[in-house]
């Protein structure tokens, strides 16, 4: 028998460690998440035994299976409720710039008891990692990249004290926090402490980033010596004064998250760029995605865009035709991610969490169920709908076609052959009877129609039906709006 090439064996080999790897050791009760045997290291949160990768079956992504471990049941329930509303609360965090909490449940045994919670997977590592390659290159850090890196981190800070009542992260270190190959940053890991803890974690975070390293001489924890060294390295006094602040050693004088963002090293007036580009993306379900694509087909692109003017000389002229567009596209994919945030404009009020539980704890006892069931309720609003009316083959029955798209950009495509005794307000109420829409979605906002008394979801069909829908009414057809 042939033996086979020493390439061709390694290849073989890596393909059986991929596919054991790749094999689901466990699934979740409903059985979206599958749990790989390959393990991940993505942060170093306290108590934490493993941490797996794992698959988002619905979304087809990959995610982070973590398991926090009991051994003690008795010690489990004691704490149980505290755990439940950590864990709620924290799913229900919503923000570019730290690592999103997608679901937990509760798994107990008879002498053990597990919380396992799926969160977000950022593969391109830790911001120690990345400070420990750009020291080995011998280069400095770019003053420019560290006042980007502070004021997102401080932006996820800002949101989670903010809060009401306030989140604390807890546990802020280089480790914690993640770096995406487009620079955006994730901080991860969060626990209950007070907000000032949080503030000297972040002094430290930010003089490791200015200095790349902070010298420990192979001690465990760092000396106030080396802090000191690092401190006094730096050449720019309004770097310094703003690190120094952080790292008052009363908890009582630290600066605020919100402050910070406002300090003269971070400040900036932002450009009208930046803000019509976040007022973009906030609208953006008004507007197909391509939109983009789509405008410049309408430009002339020796147009001019932009026109400076000068008294006894020609002005200058900037025409679209030098606009970059790919740039442009871009710069909006940045903005979507978090990358430029606005948040040393938002305001130090307290605010409510973004919204309510998108679904209840998983609960192990419960069969996995590939629908929803009745009576489920969903909490997600829908930010944009498109439908779609046609007669079926015999041209005897409507069939209507609904995408929803909700405001976590989950995408959802309903199907239905219409009854004659079908109306717009019924249709609704079925839909959010089992779960398919929140009872308050505008389902399609800029048809709203004058005559509907009911709740905005059944507005938001309303534009199928004419103004005396009754038993027997003729759809309209496709909506003609420029959302659907």
């Amino acid at each position: 028998m042939a033996v086979p090439e020493p390439d061709a064996r390694l290849a073989q080999e890596k393909e059986e460690e991929s596919e054991e790897e790749s094999e689901v050791l466990e699934e979740s009760p409903c059985g979206r998440w599958q749990k790989r045997r390959e393990q991940v290291n993505q942060g170093n949160m306290p108590g934490i035994q493993s941490t797996f990768l794992a698959m988002d079956t619905e979304e087809g992504v990959e995610v982070v299976w973590n398991e926090l471990l009991f051994t003690d049941k008795k010690a489990f329930k004691a704490h149980e409720e505290k755990i439940k509303t950590m864990f709620e609360q924290l799913v229900l965090v919503d923000h570019p710039n730290i690592v999103k909490l997608h679901k937990y449940w509760l798994d107990v045994k008879d002498s053990k008891a597990r919380v396992i919670f799926i969160t977000e997977y950022v593969s391109s590592g830790s911001l120690k990692q990345f400070l420990k390659k750009t020291k080995k290159n011998h280069k400095a850090m770019n003053a420019r990249a560290w006042k980007r890196w502070c004021t997102q981190i401080l932006s996820a800070l800002s949101f989670l004290h903010s809060c009401e009542p306030p989140i604390i992260h807890g546990n802020l270190t280089s480790d914690t926090i993640f770096i995406q190959h487009n620079g955006l940053i994730k901080i991860g890991s969060e626990k209950a402490d007070g907000t000032a803890v949080d503030i000297f974690s972040f002094g430290m975070c930010a003089l490791e980033m200015a200095v790349l390293e902070i010298q420990t001489n192979g001690d465990t924890r760092v000396s106030e010596e080396a802090i000191a060294r690092a401190r006094h390295s730096l050449d720019d006094p309004n770097m310094r004064e703003f690190i120094l602040s952080c790292l008052t050693l009363n908890p009582d004088k630290r600066p605020t998250a919100h402050n910070l963002l406002f300090h003269r090293v971070l400040f900036e007036v932002h450009s009208l760029k930046l803000l019509a580009a976040h007022c973009f993306i906030n609208h953006q379900y008004l507007m197909p995605e391509n939109v983009v694509e789509e405008k410049i087909k309408e430009l002339d692109l020796n147009m001019v865009m932009a026109e400076i003017r000068r008294e006894g000389r020609p002005g200058a002229q900037w025409r679209y035709s030098e606009v970059s567009f790919l740039e442009l596209d871009k710069f909006l994919e940045d903005v979507r991610n978090g990358i430029y945030p606005l948040m040393n404009f938002a305001v130090s009020r307290p605010h409510a969490l973004p919204r309510a539980l998108s679904q209840p704890q998983e609960d192990p006892q419960k069969a996995k169920t590939p629908t929803p069931e009745p009576f489920d309720v969903e909490t997600r609003k829908v930010v944009q709908m498109q439908c779609n009316m046609e007669l079926n083959e015999d041209k005897s029955q409507w069939h209507l076609t609904l995408l929803l798209i909700l405001e976590d950009k989950l995408h959802r495509q309903l199907s239905y052959d219409l009854l004659p005794t079908d109306n717009s307000k019924d249709l609704a109420t079925e839909l959010v009877h089992y779960g398919f829409i929140h009872e308050v979605s505008p389902c399609c906002p800029q048809i709203w129609s004058p005559w509907s008394s009911s709740s905005p979801s059944q507005a938001g069909l309303e534009f199928l039906f004419p103004p005396d829908s009754a038993p027997g009414a003729v759809p309209r057809g496709a909506a003609p709006c420029g959302t659907c």
